[in-house]
């Protein structure tokens, strides 16, 4: 399914790396386990999410950062290109722009409208400002207009919680155990997923697998931190496949919010080749030594044969990635990640072994790999500044 190459590019060498001592001291000392139990109830998101695809033209997903990162991942990584199956995700609340705004609610005019809107503290700023908006709209549109909004947070208070009870809408809970950008595989992320018709129980039994054997997450853990001890401040989750850019901006998300806490920590980016290697690309060669890759390559995918070169085009990518490795070393060195075909069981591996790294890794710095006081201080300031 997943195979991992930690050494052809890389001059790390592998002694010590078991972080068992790390996994349980998480286990006994944290309260924000809920992502490791993998113990999500599927079957109301499943039956929830039949009649939204029975009703639904149009599904729009509100929320920023982890309330919505995790499911465009899985969904974009899942889907064709084009001429995707209905109903469609729209995505809001990542950003205050009012051209946006203003074309989304005239593009779903005489279109039928569900709405989730998620946050688990209930009271983000962009995501109430934006959910405002959907709401008047609902309200004037459809008569039965709470029964199409479905609320994800947390089941104590906040202002999607005083709505819900307003409104009579349907609530999710966000367990007060999972954080934002570790909830893909709870109820935050699991029914936009199974919107689109994904199998989110399979997606879990991914994650499972991933579990039940950490020895690579335990190496690749290891590996960033001996690549932070070397001043490589800076990690890039390097693509092959668009479908996987989404995923990559988590990635971001997940592992900045995770660890970037102190002045000595990786900053995560991403490259989406082979376009980037005719921008970035001259930099990772010849620029300042302090980057170090993670590459994410897919084995199996469509057929495309090119007559001229007598293979096919998946094959001529592969190529590129491992020219481009092998230009790169040692200046970068690079973890590739094998992905034998992108289908959900591999995404839910993935997801898993990500955070467990960016958990473990948080321990091996000794940071509090949940909170995030930065995001925090912004929140504060623009929270003075609107009601001025």
């Amino acid at each position: 399914m997943v195979k991992f190459d930690f050494e052809t590019y890389n001059n790390i060498s592998l002694v010590n790396y078991n972080l068992d001592s790390m996994l349980d001291k998480f286990k006994k000392e944290n309260k924000m386990t809920g992502w490791y139990k993998l113990d999500t109830n599927t079957q109301p998101i499943i039956e929830l999410s039949e009649c939204i695809k029975k009703y639904a033209d149009i599904f729009i997903v509100i929320g920023i950062g982890g309330s919505y990162l995790g499911a465009q991942a899985v969904i974009d990584a899942l889907s064709p290109y084009f001429n995707r199956n209905k109903p469609e995700i729209i995505y809001l609340g990542t950003n205050l722009s009012s051209d946006y705004m203003y074309d989304l609610i005239n593009y779903v005019k005489d279109k039928s409208v569900y709405v989730n809107v998620i946050s688990k503290s209930g009271n983000t700023l962009e995501t109430i400002i934006s959910f405002d908006f959907i709401l008047d709209y609902m309200k004037k549109t459809y008569n039965d207009y709470n029964d199409r909004i479905i609320i994800t947070t947390n089941s104590s208070s906040g202002k999607l919680l005083e709505y819900s009870k307003e409104y009579n809408f349907k609530v999710l809970e966000v367990p007060d155990d999972i954080g934002g950008r570790y909830s893909v595989l709870s109820n935050v992320g699991l029914l936009p997923i199974s919107v689109t018709g994904i199998d989110i129980n399979e997606l879990i039994n991914g994650a499972k697998e991933c579990k039940s054997d950490l020895d690579n997450v335990y190496k690749y853990t290891f590996i960033r931190n001996e690549m932070l001890k070397n001043k490589k401040y800076i990690e890039s989750f390097d693509i092959y496949e668009p479908k996987l850019y989404y995923f990559t901006e988590w990635l971001k998300q997940l592992f900045a919010e995770s660890q970037g806490k102190c002045e000595e920590s990786i900053l995560p980016v991403s490259t989406v080749n082979t376009r980037d290697l005719h921008s970035l690309g001259q930099y990772y060669q010849q620029g300042k030594s302090m980057i170090f890759s993670t590459i994410m390559y897919i084995n199996s995918q469509k057929n495309i044969f090119v007559e001229k070169y007598g293979k096919n085009l998946n094959e001529i990518n592969k190529i590129v990635m491992d020219s481009v490795a092998k230009a790169h070393y040692p200046h970068i060195c690079s973890n590739i990640i094998e992905i034998d075909r992108l289908d959900v069981k591999t995404l839910g591996f993935l997801i898993f072994f990500f955070e467990m790294s960016a958990m473990l890794g948080s321990y091996m710095m000794n940071i509090n790999y949940y909170d995030q006081p930065g995001v925090n201080n912004y929140k504060e300031n623009l929270n003075k500044m609107i009601h001025n």
